[in-house]
This record gives structure tokens, sequence and C-alpha cells, in this order.
């Protein structure tokens, strides 16, 4: 075995990929709101946390003044609720490619496994895939104060699991989580090909390549 105890996962685009119920959900909210965007404005909504990406929305149409608190809420309530009503039909067949088989092997060797997610639906979507029983602990936007990439929800992993961050390894696809992974001390693994991730220690183009025997060679 390594010199690390724990491999930290992120859910979206890692475990399994709804950035598109995300992208569709936010769309129809923009629309609503006379804010039309494309897919390339979504990708900068990646681990951000739910009213960050409001915000984030508004800014681009101007809008960010237009609402009180409450309404904004109201606002990422209803993108919310359009896409757990999208996400009802995920099942194991959308697990990412090779991630069952390695949480699989990271059980038999001896790892432990934690979740760290900028969604509140965490606990939902990990269910509707039937993973939940190798995960040690999840780690949801409900339960933090400051989102990626704060390194707060991959801390919280952690001291869950009761690891030492040095001993984690953090595996994700945004680059804002990758930041959240490298400031709580820990290995980052970047999944993807965009040059926003070059801050991982290691960037592995998909999750097909995320094996035990890339963990043991560390």
């Amino acid at each position: 075995m390594s010199k690390f105890e724990a491999v930290i996962f992120d859910l979206d685009g890692v475990i399994t990929d709804t950035a598109e119920y995300h992208y569709l959900a936010w769309k129809a909210l923009g629309e609503d709101l006379g804010i039309p965007f494309d897919h390339a404005f979504n990708e900068t909504l990646k681990g951000v946390s739910r009213m960050d990406s409001l915000e984030r929305i508004l800014e681009l149409g101007g809008r960010q003044n237009d609402f009180t608190l409450a309404e904004k809420e109201e606002l990422a309530t209803k993108k919310n609720d359009h896409y757990v009503r999208l996400i009802q039909d995920v099942s194991p067949k959308d697990i990412l490619p090779g991630i069952e088989q390695f949480l699989i092997d990271l059980r038999a060797t001896g790892y432990k496994i934690a979740m760290a997610s900028a969604s509140k639906n965490a606990f939902t979507v990990t269910d509707s895939l039937g993973l939940n029983d190798y995960f040690d602990h999840i780690v949801d936007a409900a339960k933090v104060v400051n989102s990626k990439p704060d390194p707060e929800v991959f801390l919280k992993a952690a001291e869950f699991i009761g690891v030492e961050p040095e001993k984690c390894i953090g595996v994700e696809d945004a680059a804002a989580g990758v930041t959240a992974i490298n400031d709580a001390g820990m290995f980052a693994i970047a999944i993807g090909t965009d040059e926003g991730l070059n801050h991982a220690q290691i960037i592995l183009e998909s999750t097909a390549e995320l094996t035990i025997a890339v963990i043991e060679n560390l």
C-alpha cells in the first residue's frame, strides 16, 4: 500500500456526469430571466455552489442587483427542483467508466473512501447509482459554509474518516476542485483535458485510467 490511506472523490464528472442536467436546469432558469448562455459559460460553473452559480449567471445578465437574497434563494430552489426532476432517471448505467471497479479495488486493499461534493443532491445521486455502500462518508454542500475552491469540503471529509489530509488523495474534474484539494494539503488527481487542471499533481484523460495501480505507484 502506498503512503496514502484514503481517496476523496468529487461527484459530478468523477463518479457520474450530471453536468448536462445542471446545464439544462440552469439554462431554463436563465431563459426565464432573459439571460441566455451556452455550454462554454456553463463550464465556469463546474464545482461551484448553487448560490455562487446563480450569482455568476445574474452577473452575466447584469441583473445581480435586481433580486433580494430571499428572491435569489427562491430562484436557486427553482433550479434545483428542475434538476431533481431531471435526475430521476439516474441509475447504475450512469457510473463513469472504471469507477465501480476502482471503488471495489480501493475497498479490497484497505483504503478509506469519502466524497466531497458541491451538490446538495449527492446522497440522492449516489444512492441512485447504487454506490452508497462504498463510501465511508459523504460530505455535501449542506454540510459546509464555504464552497470550492475553499478546501473546507475536503478537509471535513478527511476529518470524518479520521485520516490526515496529507495522507489523502483528492479526485476532481474542475479547476476549483483541484485548488481546494491543493489548499487542503492533499494530493490532487484531475480527470479531463481542460488546461485549467494543470495545477493537479496527476492529470488523467478519463476515469477509465483511474486504477488501483495508479494509486499504488504514487
